[in-house]
Formats: C-alpha cells, structure tokens, sequence
C-alpha cells in the first residue's frame, strides 16, 4: 500500500530553518517526481516545489525560491524540504505527494496527511 509519512515540522522563530522529510513505502520512489504543498488557514492549498525522479530538474514556487531546497535520497525512499529563512507567511501544513510520471506533471497519486510548520517570535 503507498503511504507517504511527513516529518520535520514545527514551531521556528522568523529567520530560523526546518528540514522536513517524507519518507515513501510500499512503492520505489525513484519512478516519480515528488512535490511539496503547502495550506495555511483560509487559504488555498499551494505547490511550493517540486523535483523529478533523478533529482536532476527543480522546481520552486516565487514565494519561497532562494529559501527553501527540495531533494531527495531514492535509496532511502525519502524526499526533504530545507527550509531557511522563515517567514511567518510559511506558516501551514505542508504537505508531499508523489507524481504519476517521472517529471513533474501536476498529477498526483497520492498525498501524505501533512506536517505543521509555525513561524513565529
């Protein structure tokens, strides 16, 4: 059964960096291209980044490029989101989910249940 498993998250002061990490099982995760979301409260949810199955193309939403780095460890079956330079605008629940292709699509087959990320003095 695929699951995706967020971790990482938490309460940052403004400036402060996390690392969140989704661990895959019961797929190879190294077929597809992973992305990290993100939903604050009352908003709509929003792709933050995404990377193909090599690790070998990225791509990052405006808002956090420069600040955030996605990657990924296919022989541990786990992609990770560093985050830098927080905001408390990167307050939300973020989210991975794996493509259905390789590349990124924007098509996805499945999500994690999502880890807090607070940003606050």
């Amino acid at each position: 059964q695929l699951q995706l498993v967020e971790s990482g998250g938490g309460l940052v002061q403004p400036g402060g960096s996390l690392r969140l990490s989704c661990a895959a099982s019961g797929f190879t995760l190294n077929y597809y291209a992973m992305a990290w979301f993100r939903q604050a409260p009352g908003k709509e949810r929003e792709g933050v980044s995404c990377i193909t199955n090599t690790g070998g193309s990225t791509n990052y939403a405006d808002s956090v490029k420069g600040r955030f780095n996605i990657s990924r460890d296919n022989a541990k079956n786990t992609v990770y989101l560093q985050m830098n330079s927080l905001k408390p605008e990167d307050t939300a629940v973020y989210y991975c989910a794996v493509d259905q292709y390789y590349y990124c699509s924007g098509r996805f087959r499945s999500w994690g249940q999502g880890t807090q990320v607070t940003v606050s003095s």
